[in-house]
């Protein structure tokens, strides 16, 4: 089965945003090009991930001698995007995630692949055999291009958003629920 490909190459707005409130939030990749609008879902940890690597591979890029890539330091202000998440029909569950620099286009290339299953029982019924970046066959991947303006402006959102959750109790360090916290404070 041929691999559908959501590809974006020049995006008019990749953004991580979330839906629900704090504590059971939904967080999404959402890319639109156009009329053309794509959305998968990803975990907490996937997004602070991804805005982690992105800030560390421009941060190689910009100690290059003359900064060849004309990275930004910082985001720049007409970049920003505060906006809402636009309507969201999730395309699949995020299972793998890479990332990679595109030195000829000047770019950062994010690939996501859904979350797969393989039946691992002997019956024979094999539920699905794609696990994306390892390989083999998926069923559909999104594919986006963007410029280092953007990947900065992308991670500092990002990074706003994952910090935007409960906050963290001063005592245990796990989170504050909105209707209270049953804390047990680490053993000396």
């Amino acid at each position: 089965m041929p691999t559908k490909v959501h590809e974006f190459t020049w995006p008019d707005r990749v953004v991580v945003g979330t839906i629900g409130a704090p504590g059971s939030r939904t967080f999404y990749l959402q890319v639109r090009a156009g009329a053309q609008i794509v959305s998968i879902a990803l975990e907490k940890q996937q997004s602070a991930q991804l805005a982690e690597k992105i800030d560390e591979i421009l941060d190689q890029l910009i100690t290059l001698e003359g900064n060849p890539f004309s990275i930004p330091a910082s985001t720049p202000i007409e970049l920003v995007d505060n906006d809402q998440l636009e309507p969201v029909e999730e395309q699949f569950r995020t299972g793998a995630l890479t990332l990679g620099w595109d030195p000829s286009t000047v770019q950062l290339v994010i690939e996501a692949y859904p979350i797969t299953e393989i039946d691992t029982e002997d019956d024979g019924d094999a539920v699905d055999e794609s696990i994306g970046a390892e390989g083999v066959e998926v069923s559909e991947m999104l594919l986006v291009r963007m410029p280092v303006g953007t990947a900065r402006a992308f991670a500092k959102r990002t990074r706003e958003i994952v910090d935007a959750g409960r906050p963290t109790c001063p005592l245990c360090g796990e989170p504050v629920d909105i209707d209270g916290h049953t804390c047990t404070p680490p053993e000396a």
